[in-house]
């Protein structure tokens, strides 16, 4: 079974399972039953329980409620449509990709609340443990950058967010504003700067530990703060020391990096796992109990329409629910750009689905332009056999949070602002190679949309192409077309209960 840090192993910290119901605000924190916290915390089992619960938040992308962050962040993107069975399916993930999202859209909340619930249960360990072993030194770290993590997509995403770091009275719940942005970054290089020195490199993890955050982590997720903020030589410093570091490189493939073989493999920086070992099916899988599921249901639901799709002889890719397809702009970019193989292990068309023996029984269908991504696909290899469960139930793909592909190609765009376009040229080509496409070899802003091409297409399906655009002033023209308005669309609302419930101002346009 994978290192998934199950939740029976984590039970035992009744505390830190909140009890947040749905009327509840984010900074609600009733735990009816639980034990007292002054008494938790104690010791080394304690202190390793609490951390794997705040790990735990970053598998919750089921919440009563379909709620991914990796399509929260890739709807509003050009690379893909909603999709589904039609414009009724769920809603709040057409309205993402439609740019009609509002305050009170399902996914909106819940990827809100659950970085929130992550950032709580780090507080808790950050602010309880005392630190006496080496052991709790590290996991107090391990929580500093769980909690700059969950900061940095509240930043990314909503701008000025409350920023809570201490447990809070009853009294403060609502009273607790939203705090600027550039604060919120500020503590995010404090946690990250703190934990760095006390975290191990990857290479000193064990087999069962591999979920865990290292000093590469830090170091790649500090760099990319600073990038968010125009901070150049700091980011590049960041990436180098990753780079030079010797515990990461490039898979022979993208296929080889989201290959079950490639799962933690030398490509990984941070990933999430999921298990398709739980044996679910459709009379046990706990729809309304989002800590207990483990598989990766999103995968199903971003499967090729089942009910039109036949596969291609001797591929794995099943059907799924249809969501996430890819769009015309995408594929058509792989092809002006000479980009054969990784286009095939990214996204494929209709045409070549029947070339290879497959068949799309019905391309005019909602949202369908033809293309089906691949990236995060519903492959019969990541679930389980039907006498052990219910495959569509028991997808045990894991999330890539942080590749090290993605980290060279912010690394040239750190070097390239900072004004050393040899060392940005390097750091590109690097992923170009894998590519199997020739070196880029011009300067000035052609070198800078080389790096954005780049990761437009080694990243596709991966949720940085809307927020890429977004922070070079690109989205206006490049997603106006699909219903993107400038000083409105470049941040998320705020989620209407806890703009009522804990008096926090709206985001512009909302």
């Amino acid at each position: 079974m994978k290192p998934n840090h199950q939740r029976n192993t984590i039970i035992i910290g009744a505390a830190l399972l909140l009890g947040v119901g749905c009327g509840k605000g984010f900074l609600e924190q009733d735990i009816p039953g639980r034990s007292p916290l002054e008494g938790y915390y104690k010791t080394d089992v304690d202190a390793t329980a609490a951390t794997f619960a705040a790990y735990d938040m970053l598998q919750a992308e089921y919440n009563w409620g379909w709620g991914s962050p990796l399509l929260l962040k890739t709807l509003p993107s050009d690379e893909s449509n909603a999709g589904g069975n039609g414009p009724g399916d769920q809603p709040h993930y057409q309205a993402l990709d439609n740019f009609t999202h509002d305050s009170q859209g399902e996914s909106i909340l819940w990827v809100w609340r659950m970085n929130y619930f992550g950032a709580y249960r780090a507080n808790q360990v950050i602010n309880r443990v005392a630190g006496t072993s080496d052991l709790q030194k590290r996991l107090i770290a391990e929580c500093k950058v769980l909690r700059a993590y969950y900061y940095s997509e509240l930043a990314a995403l909503w701008g000025d967010v409350p920023l809570v770091l201490k447990n809070l009275e009853p009294a403060e719940y609502t009273k607790t504003p939203r705090t600027p942005r550039a604060q919120v970054y500020a503590q995010i290089e404090k946690d990250l700067k703190e934990a760095i020195p006390v975290l191990p490199v990857k290479s000193a993890l064990g087999a069962s530990e591999r979920f865990r955050v290292t000093k590469g982590t830090a170091q790649s997720l500090l760099g990319k703060v600073y990038l968010y903020q125009q901070k150049w030589p700091e980011a590049a410093e960041q990436f180098n020391a990753v780079i030079i570091s010797g515990e990461y490189d490039l898979e022979a493939s993208v296929a080889a990096a989201f290959s079950k073989q490639g799962e933690f493999g030398k490509e990984s920086v941070f990933e999430v796992p999921f298990t398709d070992q739980k044996r679910y099916t459709w009379d046990n899988f706990p729809w309304d109990r989002f800590r207990e599921i483990e598989s990766n249901i999103h995968i199903k639901l971003m499967g090729p329409r089942e009910e039109h799709y036949t596969r291609m002889t001797g591929d794995s890719l099943d059907g799924g629910w249809g969501f996430n397809t890819g769009k015309k702009k995408l594929y058509d970019a792989f092809v002006a750009a000479g980009d054969v193989e990784r286009r095939k292990q990214t996204i494929f068309s209709i045409e070549e689905l029947e070339d290879g023996g497959g068949e799309y029984a019905d391309p005019s269908v909602w949202d369908f332009e033809g293309y089906i991504q691949r990236k995060y696909g519903s492959f019969s290899t990541f679930t389980t056999h039907p006498d052990d469960g219910t495959p569509d139930l028991n997808y045990g793909s894991n999330s890539r949070l942080i590749r090290y592909a993605d980290v060279l190609l912010m690394a040239a765009e750190a070097y390239y602002r900072a004004g050393n376009e040899g060392r940005a040229r390097t750091e590109l080509n690097k992923v170009r190679t894998r590519a199997k496409l020739g070196d880029v070899l011009t300067g000035g802003n052609a070198l800078f949309e080389a790096i954005v091409l780049e990761r437009q297409l080694e990243l596709a399906f991966e949720g940085f192409r809307y927020l890429d655009l977004v922070r070079w002033g690109k989205a206006a023209a490049e997603l106006g077309g699909l219903g993107f308005k400038p000083n409105k669309h470049e941040l998320l609302p705020i989620p209407d209960e806890d703009v009522r419930i804990g008096h926090l101002e709206q985001n512009k346009g909302y």
